[in-house]
């Protein structure tokens, strides 16, 4: 890809939740949860002429725009795109909505629809930012904003859009909680991820945001690689070809080899079923000495559609600081012998400066797959 092709990062925002997952109980169901939650006072009101797109998620969505305002400023606006990824968008406010309705039997007066759409999200990013250029949501579960990520990347490719503000947001509801508990999805304790101890995710709140531009930058997204297992409605298919084929596909995409990979984020979610899947995907891929390696899950708690987006913008933070140390693998250290093995990071390594490339990988129910690569740039 040549320099005119490349689409640079030139700025990003994380809000994240308090380290270290609580026990919850009341809100999200009758039994306590641990979940990594967002405090209501980290997050932004929404101004006066907006109200109708009031929700936590759009409070959460307006603290990252917020911090990134200013690269609205001197584009024109029918240049500028919003592409967001979530999974449940404000359906919080639509459970609370009919709570109330069931006690009183009326809608509450600040409650609108807008609040709880899924395109709601891009909607209000897009007025709020004087944007006129496409602006949507993608929601594909957890695979969401790794998928905007690839099109907001199609639109400034496609001459569309000079700046596309993209990213993914996504707060807890009792249905998303109580939904992947009945899966038997989630555990009691923590993520554990590829620990032979591991029975289950941790969900939680976050977002992260990052402007894209055809603009010289420090940082690239580089690859894409995209695929779909169509084995089951959610669990991945065991052989780990799918993500494998992202994988390869997003290395084509950036033209590089496998053994320039100098970090790879992995998906990690501490289920049985998707660390065994990928850990035999990224063996196939990467050989017995593949790249550096973590799970970031323990750290932020499964972000579901923000997760691609977040977990995109902590290799950004490793490109851009190569001083520190890369996202450490926090786990229990008991490995499962049953999985081929990984090198995991243990707190120390730091990404090595003949390969300034990280991969992220991200998978959702339905067998979506996504793995995006991003490379520092010489200047």
């Amino acid at each position: 890809m040549n320099d005119a092709g490349r689409v640079c990062i030139q700025a990003l925002a994380l809000c994240q939740a308090t380290p270290g997952a609580a026990p919850v109980t009341g809100r999200y169901g009758p039994e306590p949860l641990p979940l990594f939650l967002v405090g209501d006072a980290d997050l932004t009101p929404l101004p006066g002429h907006l109200k109708r797109y009031d929700c936590r998620s759009n409070r959460l969505l307006l603290t990252l725009l917020k911090r990134l305002e200013a690269w609205r400023r001197g584009v024109d606006p029918a240049r500028i795109g919003v592409v967001m990824g979530t999974s449940s968008s404000g359906i919080a406010a639509g459970e609370e909505a009919l709570s109330h309705y069931h006690r009183l039997g009326r809608m509450p007066e600040r409650y609108h629809h807008k609040q709880q759409e899924l395109g709601g999200m891009a909607e209000f990013a897009a007025r709020w930012l004087g944007a006129e250029g496409p602006a949507y949501v993608i929601s594909s579960s957890c695979a969401s904003s790794a998928q905007a990520l690839a099109s907001a990347r199609r639109l400034l490719r496609m001459d569309l859009c000079d700046r596309v503000f993209v990213g993914g947001v996504e707060v807890l509801s009792a249905t998303t909680v109580q939904g992947f508990d009945s899966l038997g999805a989630l555990s009691r304790t923590c993520c554990n991820p590829f620990s032979r101890n591991r029975d289950g995710t941790v969900l939680g709140e976050g977002g992260a945001l990052l402007v894209l531009s055809r603009e010289p930058g420090t940082v690239a997204l580089l690859g894409v690689g995209m695929s779909s297992d169509a084995y089951h409605l959610s669990a991945p298919d065991p052989s780990g070809e799918g993500a494998a084929l992202a994988m390869t596909g997003a290395l084509d995409d950036a033209g590089l080899a496998p053994d320039q990979i100098g970090y790879l984020n992995l998906h990690g979610t501490g289920t049985l079923q998707n660390d065994a899947m990928e850990a035999l995907a990224v063996v196939a891929v990467f050989g017995d000495r593949g790249p550096p390696c973590s799970s970031t899950k323990p750290l932020t708690g499964h972000c579901l559609g923000a997760g691609g987006a977040l977990e995109a913008a902590l290799c950004v933070q490793a490109l851009l600081e190569p001083e520190k140390p890369l996202p450490p693998h926090r786990w229990d250290g008991c490995r499962d012998r049953d999985l081929p093995r990984l090198q995991f990071t243990g707190g120390r390594e730091r990404i090595d400066p003949a390969r300034p490339f990280c991969m992220s990988n991200t998978y959702a129910f339905g067998g979506a797959n996504v793995s995006v690569i991003l490379g520092r740039i010489e200047s």
